[in-house]
């Protein structure tokens, strides 16, 4: 059973999202029989390339005192999840450099690489300060989750890619995402939003019990 997600690596709550449904997975014992396809997104596609602290670029979108008591929020929230938040260390940047890499992993290597790649990126950015748009930590996250160096980093001097991860956001908004993280099953149900591991669980026997009848 193939599930997709619609999410950018600098959104929290995706990274809180795809936490939750890996637990739901385990919960469920359905490792085996379920792919996790990370779809690309991007909330702030004309973001700079160049990267600068996310406390600075959160208090110019919201203002010091609301980026402040979002942020704080977003860790507490995260601390009882089990996911680690350092929004001190991170620093935002373009994501598009990232999502192509999530794309080479999955059409060279399938969704079990790119899942694992996706986790190491999300952890990158909110908990090790990483500049995610830099192609030797970007290689050095893609050696880790199992792809070859020589063909990530000849894949990020190239211009390959660019013109399909851009389609695939356009084509996402307008299919008529809006809000990430967004998961797609099997059986059309969709869930918006991290809504918690129970939800996920639930949508992933539903979805399990239309294709047996299927089958």
């Amino acid at each position: 059973m193939r599930v997709e997600m619609y999410g950018d690596i600098t959104c929290p709550w995706c990274r809180l999202g795809a936490h939750q449904f890996h637990r739901a997975v385990r919960e469920a014992g359905a490792e085996q029989d379920v792919e996790l396809v990370h779809r690309p997104y991007q909330l702030m596609p004309d973001a700079p390339d160049d990267p600068r602290p996310l406390m600075d670029a959160a208090a110019e979108l919201f203002g010091p005192e609301q980026a402040e008591a979002m942020l704080t929020g977003m860790t507490q929230v995260g601390a009882r999840e089990g996911v680690e938040y350092r929004f001190d260390r991170a620093v935002a940047v373009n994501t598009l450099t990232a999502h192509r890499l999530l794309w080479l992993a999955l059409n060279e290597h399938g969704p079990a690489v790119q899942a694992a790649l996706a986790t190491a990126l999300f952890d990158a950015y909110f908990r090790d300060g990483v500049n995610i748009a830099d192609h030797t930590r970007l290689t050095d996250l893609a050696e880790r989750a199992g792809m070859a160096g020589r063909r990530v980093r000849d894949f990020l001097a190239s211009g390959e890619g660019f013109a399909e991860v851009r389609e695939q956001v356009a084509a996402a908004r307008r299919e008529g995402v809006t809000t990430v993280p967004r998961f797609v099953f099997g059986n059309g149900t969709q869930i918006v939003g991290a809504t918690g591991t129970e939800a996920l669980r639930d949508a992933l026997g539903l979805s399990a019990q239309g294709v047996h009848r299927d089958g």
